[in-house]
């Protein structure tokens, strides 16, 4: 499903051009649950926005599902995120005054798809918040808002869900029960990318990608994953 061949991105730093991406190259088939792990400042949010769509590389190939992602527009990226790609955030990123049922919604309402409501309510049930689907957010809790914000991630069946850090902002106990809904959610034949710096996350990920100083290294931890 992913496949990206010789990734550079670099920016300038004090007169001195880094390379958040020195010749990344992965593949990643469809239905795999894999960790993109590293430091901090390791690049593995700059692979997470060229995978999703939301940056361009300098150079080199990216192909999602056969579609070569380099070849497109800002409007064409924009619609390809939209209806192929599922983001769920650290912060969760819900809207305040809106309930759980109207969040989830909104990416039907962008692709201007139809049966929005019927659709938002199924995602929400998927999750287990089917009694919660019209509390605003701040009438529930930690974990209860990251399910709102994968139902959210769910509501158009893309064919990847990219976590960026799902458990960061949860407690440990609320964070596996997030993890575990992922791995249900993987059984189901969802592809699922975890974007994280720790090893306990990693650790549900039956594969691995390491990134260390722009490049993919072989993990530094025996027993997670294969790694690529």
């Amino acid at each position: 499903m992913i496949h990206t061949e010789h990734l550079y991105k670099s920016y300038e730093l004090g007169g001195q051009t880094v390379y958040a991406l020195d010749n990344v190259s992965v593949q990643i088939a469809a239905g795999e649950m894999v960790a993109i792990r590293g430091p901090s400042g390791s690049g593995k949010s700059t692979l997470m926005n060229v995978l999703g769509c939301l940056d361009r590389p300098d150079s080199g190939t990216y192909i999602l599902n056969g579609e070569d992602v380099s070849t497109l527009n800002d409007d064409e990226l924009a619609s390809l995120r939209s209806q192929r790609i599922g983001f769920v955030f650290q912060n969760f990123n819900l809207l305040p005054r809106m309930s759980a049922l109207r969040n989830v919604e909104l990416p039907v309402h962008y692709l201007g798809g139809k049966d929005a409501r019927a659709k938002a309510a199924r995602a929400l049930e998927t999750v287990g918040l089917g009694d919660r689907m019209h509390h605003e957010p701040n009438q529930l809790s930690g974990g209860q808002r990251q399910r709102v914000a994968i139902a959210r991630a769910l509501v158009n069946n893309p064919d990847i869900i990219l976590a960026d850090e799902p458990t960061g902002a949860l407690d440990t106990k609320t964070g596996e029960e997030v993890l575990a809904l992922f791995k249900a959610l993987n059984s189901q034949g969802h592809t699922i990318l975890v974007v994280t710096h720790d090893l306990s996350v990693a650790r549900h990920c039956p594969s691995e990608i390491y990134i260390c100083d722009g490049q993919i290294v072989p993990s530094p931890t025996v027993g997670v994953g294969g790694g690529l």
